[in-house]
């Protein structure tokens, strides 16, 4: 995989699954210097982590106090930066709305892990499913530190 300057993870409104592979990826060590950060599709002024998500992250002893939602913007997408959905219908958001801006890679986190099956949503579910959501974010984001720390597909 090839060494970008900035990872940014994205869901539709920058307050769940986006904050949650954010607050999880930072607890893991990368071998090279990379900001991770976390934007929505759909943001219309900040807002705090969903509190479900927030108590999950708490109980695995991370601490994402003061985090608010950001929306993505064209200066996201420069060409050192990793852009990562969650779904395959946020990535094709993100190609037909910054079309014009576009130079970053922007890629689904299952695909690039190789899992088959997406990080569904647990926007609305019980705090199970968001802690669901946590585990299921955690093997696939400590498939992608592997990926980024053994330089893989460069």
């Amino acid at each position: 995989m090839k060494r970008y300057r900035k990872i940014i993870f994205v869901c539709d409104s920058g307050t769940a699954r986006a904050p949650m592979a954010e607050a999880i990826m930072k607890e893991y060590i990368i071998k090279y210097p990379v900001e991770i950060e976390s934007r929505g599709l759909v943001v219309l002024f900040p807002e705090p982590l969903n509190q479900k998500t927030e108590a999950v992250l708490i109980s695995n002893g991370i601490n994402a106090e003061n985090q608010m939602s950001k929306q993505l913007t064209a200066e996201d997408l420069q060409s050192e930066h990793l852009i990562i959905a969650m779904e395959t219908a946020q990535k094709q958001k993100i190609l037909e709305e910054y079309q014009d801006s576009l130079e970053a890679d922007v890629e689904v986190l299952t695909d690039l892990t190789g899992d088959e099956l997406e990080i569904l949503n647990p926007y609305g579910g019980s705090l199970q499913s968001y802690g669901l959501c946590y585990e299921t974010l955690n093997k696939t984001i400590k498939k992608l530190v592997n990926l980024i720390n053994e330089g893989r597909n460069e």
